[in-house]
């Protein structure tokens, strides 16, 4: 893998992780209200994916979608002014965490509603096909989706039409808050897709590396004509399903284990809400991202003087993401009717 793009892997995990445990700390603050869904121990999936796809390609998330919009290139100003309900937000400030929105970087959306991403890559995909682009789209779910009626019917339009779809499940084994084995008859998402007649397999999404050549060998396969294409990511998350959600149906042994491939301190899991300091995040040991810090410091990609370095650019992007957005102006009423408006004259964003 080149160099720039394991330095890109590594910044926009870091990005993503830094950026989440400030969103967690402004909300105690009451500067974000509504609900918050973190992405904490996820960092790999959506970094390593979209760093797979081209600009040209399409984004459809779910209602963690942050670390997405991050790693899609959109500036931590927009995101985080989204957040807190500014009119310079990625939105408007009239979605805020659940619903962020990019048409010029082609990031299609975040949606509140489990399985909700399933059909609308359908129809997106299904125009890319139709107009012959050589385009794909990405749709992200997660395990609480599998069971939808949505995931299944998308899934056999994908299957029967060869769609220039790729699913990424996001696997973190609990949904909401029931482990996938008490609610899927077959818990391993990606033999379910076998009934339509889609490739999958199933990755490790702990290792940014394992889950980028993953989604690039599907990408570069999809482009070749080969169609719909479907990568199950295990992974894990560190916080509750939302914030105001303490995890607390977990079994502590469990996330001792978790935290042997990608721990943090106690103050970024389920019951504390307070922003870790640097030197508790010192202490917490090896976590996925320093799993690929440590590979690429071992393979001589990279300088100890280059992590420090970047570790204080990322700092410093959140710390001017969170002060760009408290400067920033509330959205009007006459912003919310011009987004009510907004296609009334039959828009298309493909």
């Amino acid at each position: 893998m080149q160099r720039e793009t394991l330095h890109r892997l590594l910044r926009d995990m870091m990005l993503s992780r830094v950026f989440e445990e400030r969103a967690a700390e402004e909300y105690t603050k009451g500067n974000i209200v509504g609900f918050l869904h973190l992405y904490p121990g996820e960092e790999a999936v959506g970094v390593g994916v979209i760093t797979a796809a081209t600009p040209s390609d399409y984004i459809v998330s779910t209602y963690r979608e942050h670390g997405h919009a991050l790693a899609r290139g959109v500036p931590a100003r927009q995101v985080m002014a989204e957040l807190f309900g500014r009119a310079t937000g990625m939105s408007g400030g009239m979605g805020g965490s659940m619903h962020m929105f990019d048409r010029e970087r082609r990031f299609m959306g975040g949606y509140a509603i489990v399985g909700e991403t399933c059909p609308i890559a359908i129809g997106v995909a299904y125009s890319v096909m139709l107009k012959n682009l050589p385009e794909a789209v990405i749709c992200f779910m997660g395990d609480g989706a599998v069971n939808q009626g949505t995931f299944h019917e998308s899934l056999n339009m994908a299957g029967l039409w060869r769609l220039p779809i790729l699913f990424v499940c996001e696997n973190n084994h609990y949904a909401i808050g029931t482990e996938i084995h008490r609610h899927s008859a077959v818990p391993e998402v990606h033999k379910r897709v076998a009934a339509y007649n889609i490739p999958a397999e199933k990755i490790d999404g702990m290792d940014v590396l394992k889950v980028h050549a993953a989604a690039k060998a599907a990408l570069d396969h999809i482009r070749r004509g080969g169609g719909r294409q479907f990568i199950e990511c295990e992974t894990y998350r560190y916080r509750g399903h939302s914030m105001a959600d303490a995890g607390a149906y977990r079994p502590a042994v469990e996330v001792k284990a978790y935290q042997a491939i990608d721990p943090l301190s106690i103050t970024i899991r389920n019951l504390e809400l307070k922003y870790p300091t640097a030197s508790e995040l010192a202490k917490v040991g090896t976590d996925n991202i320093g799993k690929l810090t440590a590979h690429m410091l071992s393979e001589g990609h990279v300088e100890h003087e280059e992590i420090e370095a970047l570790k204080q650019e990322v700092q410093k992007a959140v710390d001017d993401a969170v002060a760009f957005a408290l400067d920033s102006a509330q959205p009007t009423m006459d912003d919310a009717w011009r987004h009510l408006t907004c296609n009334r004259h039959r828009e298309i964003l493909i």
